[in-house]
């Protein structure tokens, strides 16, 4: 796993075994983007992601390790390799000609956090005021977590979550999930 070496939580993890277990952990670097484009011309954009962009609302779509997220009708936060970056930024520089667009590098501002197990919805649920349970694998969305910073939210799968928060509160977020952590370990 690749993280830069100022990442804020490099060498941190949470593992909880009781009741069951339970994984926290950094995820590896990658390039994150905001892209705002006209939603009619999602198929020449997915083609230079070579990822299909998902068109509704809370979707997700995943190929290989690029992934991208609707939040709202003509916005989407993708994913990608940090290799794939520059690939990225000069295709759609060359799509910019005939499709005006915005596309925000924003890999420098958030880190991502990896949460998977069983009781990884409710590890979550502490902290996010709607239903985390009732969100399908393969979808997402942007929330506020403990009511202070604003997340893009994952569910990869039924035990699997994935959140992406700025830098400057992912410890808040961090020692907020190992406080809920504990709280689960002691049956609280």
């Amino acid at each position: 796993m690749t993280m830069h070496p100022h990442h804020p939580l490099s060498g941190e993890g949470i593992t909880l075994h009781k009741p069951f277990p339970l994984t926290i952990r950094p995820l590896a670097d990658k390039a994150r983007f905001s892209l705002r484009i006209d939603p009619d011309q999602r198929i020449a954009a997915s083609t230079v992601l070579g990822l299909n962009l998902p068109g509704n609302i809370g979707d997700v779509a995943y190929a290989g390790e690029k992934t991208a997220v609707c939040l709202g009708p003509d916005e989407w936060y993708v994913t990608v390799p940090v290799a794939d970056q520059a690939e990225i930024e000069g295709g759609f520089a060359a799509l910019y000609a005939q499709q005006p667009h915005s596309l925000v590098d924003v890999s420098h501002r958030e880190v991502s956090i990896g949460i998977e197990g069983r009781d990884a919805a409710l590890v979550l649920q502490s902290a996010i005021a709607f239903d985390v349970d009732a969100m399908a694998p393969g979808s997402g969305c942007r929330t506020i977590f403990d009511g202070k910073a604003q997340i893009i939210l994952l569910r990869d799968a039924k035990d699997r979550f994935q959140i992406d928060v700025w830098h400057s509160f992912s410890e808040h977020v961090w020692h907020f999930l190992q406080v809920v952590v504990r709280e689960i370990e002691l049956d609280i």
